[in-house]
């Protein structure tokens, strides 16, 4: 970690918070007053109306900062440029086409979102579009993880990854601050481990990302005055696969060793938890595993007697119990990382453990 490390991380965060906060409360006053909300019934929790379009917000906050870079880096002439950015600038521009394509697949999520936040499409026609553009970013653009597997494996398992996180972020948005907090603390367990690894940008775009949900968060928090929506959860959720995807968690070169590959694995484990449990719950009561319903591990836990607060602290704190200790994997060595492991297995155990007597689920 270096000081220009920290001064761009910095910079990204203040930059996404305040774009952030200033674009959710533009918003939120827009939705209300063109009745564009999300109205309580059926599954859900909420009593009253709550605006929608928080994810307008979101990507405002990370994708237009990352444009504008982009665009700067083409057009301001290299010798004007800040001495410590200058060396960059070749990076930069060999990095656009696939940086352009991270944006360009983001946005597409972002209108599938706004139309299914106003007209509600079929599970199924989401997860093709989630499937489409994660083949259009691994294959075309060559964003993939594992690359030592090879072109078919690696491929195969980055497409995986991307749409396994945007549908568990988008599983996640189920209670007020559920979905923003937990990417929150995983966006940034993310961001210390690529700061460790000496990468630049992969970092400034997870610090985007977190400054963005900061900022987003007290907007979002319970009672939520403003929600994500399907325009913003499965953005975040891809924008999260997407960073794990670029950050470096292996190069002998730069003294990562081989554990640091698990890191993507531990920090989501919470997540990835919830998304094969709810999965599971809905096979087991032989319904659709796509139907919305409320066997979610929030809704569990509040079923326990937890409040909203309550259930969401709970994850949020599971989730940063098994965050922090990935921050160290890449520089661990195998005892070290067994043990980070194991200590997150027993943390899902734990919070199976805890709510696992609650009632059975009733509501449709």
């Amino acid at each position: 970690m270096n000081d220009l490390q920290v001064r761009v991380s910095a910079a990204a965060f203040i930059i996404a918070f305040f774009i952030s906060v200033l674009t959710t409360a533009v918003v939120r006053r827009w939705a209300v007053r063109h009745d564009w909300v999300d109205r309580p019934g059926g599954h859900k929790v909420h009593e009253k109306p709550v605006a929608l379009l928080g994810g307008i917000a979101l990507v405002a906050a990370v994708l237009l900062p990352m444009l504008v870079v982009l665009v700067a880096a083409h057009v301001i002439r290299p010798d004007l440029a800040p001495v410590a950015i200058r060396q960059h600038l070749p990076g930069i521009m060999l990095k656009t086409p696939e940086a352009l394509a991270v944006i360009t697949g983001g946005l597409i999520l972002h209108v599938i979102g706004l139309y299914d936040d106003v007209r509600p499409m079929g599970a199924l026609t989401k997860l093709l579009f989630q499937t489409l553009v994660a083949v259009f970013v691994v294959v075309g653009f060559q964003v993939r993880l594992l690359t030592a597997l090879g072109p078919v494996a690696s491929g195969i398992i980055s497409v995986l990854w991307i749409v396994t996180l945007t549908n568990a972020f988008n599983f996640l948005d189920n209670m007020d601050g559920l979905a923003a907090g937990v990417g929150l603390i995983a966006i940034s367990a993310f961001a210390a481990t690529a700061m460790q690894t000496g990468q630049l940008f992969v970092p400034a775009c997870c610090w985007l990302l977190a400054g963005g949900l900061a900022g987003y968060l007290p907007y979002n928090f319970h009672p939520a005055s403003i929600f994500l929506g399907d325009a913003g959860s499965l953005v975040l959720g891809y924008l999260v696969a997407v960073f794990t995807i670029l950050t470096t968690f292996y190069d002998p070169t730069l003294n990562a060793r081989p554990t640091g590959v698990l890191a993507p694995l531990v920090v989501m484990a919470v997540p990835l938890y919830d998304t094969a449990s709810v999965f599971f719950l809905r096979w087991r009561a032989g319904i659709s595993i796509w139907r919305a319903d409320r066997r979610h591990f929030s809704h569990r836990l509040q079923r326990r007697g937890l409040s909203v607060r309550e259930a969401v602290g709970v994850i949020w704190l599971a989730t940063a119990i098994t965050a922090l200790p990935a921050t160290l994997l890449p520089n661990a060595s195998w005892p070290l990382a067994v043990g980070i492991v194991a200590q997150s297995l027993g943390v899902v155990v734990l919070v199976a453990y805890l709510e696992k007597a609650a009632p059975a689920e009733t509501a449709p």
